[in-house]
């Protein structure tokens, strides 16, 4: 069994935020007798919240990991449905659920993180077969304590410092994780295509591909917007807009702002015209809003499917081409990459632009 001290320089070796939920689930499993560790975070869609199990493990060695950008939303618990989970939440308070007598087996529920932000609330639940003693407490509250100091150090390094969205660099992790996805299935599919017998008027049968999209949004005007209201009305105008994005897309979409008036959306959907969907809707958001001292700003959006063979670069490319599109055809618009190659209007080859995005 690892001591302490080596669990906490696990923590501290990470560089990612999206494992440190895992190995601190692994911690408290090692060093604790318990059976069992939920971390579970709050995510929300619309305005509506729910319950997502990012990663549970069991002291007999099961458990799972959920990846936030593949979860079927509507599947998930509201909050409101499990009042302990949600109480301790909100109180920011350890609670304690003893569900079999006093001195039986319990739940005890803590904060995943010590305050509550937009999109960094969540729960840890510790299943023990007693109560946990004093000494035991203490640890959990010693390796939940490094887990926060790393979490939010990797977090402020990923963060664009005005509007608080991911930045530039934070994009490339979980690009790549997306094109491997895309690989490996796509691969697997093809090699089961290839290998499995089909009988006589039965159709094969592929996976579905992992389907991730990337796309990028550009305020219109910006410039002259910027000239006319100076630089504090600016940014302003870049805080609502990120406003507007967070309350448009889903938690676990990964937004981004990469500088000026340019942001992007990272998200995992199963279907192009549900993609549109996401994005006309943050559209007519900006239509909508009353910008103090502005009135009305639009934007322009472009998206296109990630494929195995791309970069960051190549598919933020495409992405800028349909907003250019889109802004030379009327701004206040939406379109689809693939869409545009399916009316001739681009070709289908990708062509790295001179501005370099890194």
């Amino acid at each position: 069994m690892a001591s302490l001290i080596e669990h906490l320089i696990k923590l501290t070796d990470h560089r990612d935020r999206d494992l440190l939920e895992l190995t601190l689930s692994r911690a408290l499993i090692d060093l604790l007798p318990i059976q069992r560790v939920v971390m579970v975070r709050v995510v929300s869609e619309e305005g509506i919240k729910r319950w997502l199990e990012i990663a549970s493990l069991d002291a007999r060695g099961g458990g799972k990991v959920i990846d936030p950008l593949r979860v079927d939303f509507h599947s998930l618990r509201p909050v409101e449905d499990d009042k302990d989970r949600l109480h301790c939440l909100m109180s920011q308070c350890q609670v304690e659920v003893a569900w079999a007598g006093e001195d039986g087996p319990r739940i005890t529920y803590l904060p995943l993180f010590n305050d509550t932000r937009h999109d960094d609330e969540g729960v840890v639940e510790v299943h023990s077969g007693a109560a946990l003693n004093h000494e035991q407490q203490l640890i959990i509250g010693a390796v939940l304590h490094v887990f926060r100091n790393m979490y939010n150090l990797l977090a402020y390094s990923d963060r664009d410092a005005l509007t608080g969205l991911l930045n530039r660099k934070s994009l490339d992790d979980t690009f790549y994780s997306a094109v491997l996805e895309e690989m490996e299935e796509g691969s697997e599919a093809r090699s089961q295509a290839l290998s499995a017998p089909v009988a006589a008027g039965q159709e094969r049968r592929h996976r579905v591909p992992p389907n991730y999209w990337l796309g990028t949004v550009s305020v219109d005007h910006f410039a002259a917007l910027s000239d006319k209201g100076g630089h504090l009305i600016a940014e302003e105008v870049l805080l609502l807009v990120a406003r507007i994005m967070n309350n448009t897309f889903r938690t676990y979409d990964r937004i981004y702002r990469f500088g000026g008036e340019q942001f992007a959306v990272l998200m995992h959907c199963p279907d192009e015209a549900l993609v549109l969907a996401a994005f006309e809707r943050f559209r007519a958001n900006m239509e909508k809003f009353n910008f103090p001292q502005i009135g009305r700003v639009t934007a322009c959006a472009g998206f296109t499917r990630i494929t195995p063979d791309d970069s960051p670069s190549t598919a933020l490319e495409r992405a800028e081409r349909v907003v250019d599109y889109a802004q030379h055809h009327g701004f206040n618009k939406v379109f689809s990459h693939a869409d545009l190659v399916r009316q001739g209007i681009f070709d289908d080859v990708s062509k790295t632009g001179a501005v370099d995005l890194f």
